[in-house]
């Protein structure tokens, strides 16, 4: 594998005492899985967060073997990480994505979608500005992996060429949280079923914060 690209980093983990296993989705190669050599350290350990995008440099002697990679950041995600709702919320996507998509498969649209999403979540003044995003992203996902059948359809309510495109109608903080209330059966069922991680704790810590935000709204409103 010879690939220098774009890439969004959605996991990693140690590996051995100074590197890390980044998994990275490309637009041209899907999710790619790569040694990270001093990912641990001081210099690299800001670089492999998740969420982060990246210019990565992967290589690999052969179609079988763990390829290694380089990586420059291009764009951290660093500061929203210590805000409680813009880190849970990469942390759910970015997590999804890596459990959902299978490797070296190309979903550009999974890519450019997810791209941004992320964008929309450090730059939107409020939740309000990327949970549609957040829905859509969710039913995407669904429909690439082949289940957006009747209940992904049911979930979301609509089923629109607007709705696939990133844009449901959601009028406001409350729809929104409905509509992923009832997207989470489908997720779970389809998208995170096979891994034995409790990835679902992310979205449910997720949904427990935009829940408190909508309640904090809604008592400003009243008084």
């Amino acid at each position: 594998m010879q690939l220098r690209a774009p890439a969004i980093v959605v996991a990693s983990r140690p590996q051995g005492e100074t590197a890390v296993i980044a998994r990275m989705l490309t637009a041209e190669a899907g999710l790619v899985a790569a040694y990270v050599a001093g990912g641990r350290g001081r210099l690299l350990r800001p670089v492999v967060m998740p969420g982060n995008l990246v210019m990565a440099d992967i290589r690999s002697k052969s179609e079988g073997q763990l390829p290694f990679a380089r990586l420059e950041l291009t764009a951290s995600r660093g500061p929203w990480l210590s805000e409680p709702l813009p880190a849970a919320a990469i942390a759910w996507t970015c997590a999804l994505t890596a459990t959902a998509l299978p490797e070296r498969q190309a979903y550009p649209a999974v890519h450019a979608a997810l791209a941004g999403l992320l964008d929309a979540i450090c730059s939107a003044p409020s939740a309000r500005g990327w949970v549609e995003g957040l829905v859509a992203y969710e039913t995407l996902l669904l429909r690439e992996m082949g289940y957006g059948g009747d209940e992904a359809r049911n979930a979301d309510g609509a089923g629109d060429a607007n709705w696939y495109r990133g844009r449901p109608a959601i009028a406001d903080l409350a729809s929104g949280l409905e509509i992923l209330a009832r997207l989470e059966r489908p997720v779970a069922r389809y998208l995170i079923a096979e891994t034995r991680a409790d990835v679902m704790a992310a979205r449910r810590q997720l949904c427990e914060r935009l829940a408190r935000m909508d309640g904090q709204s809604d008592s400003r409103g009243e008084s």
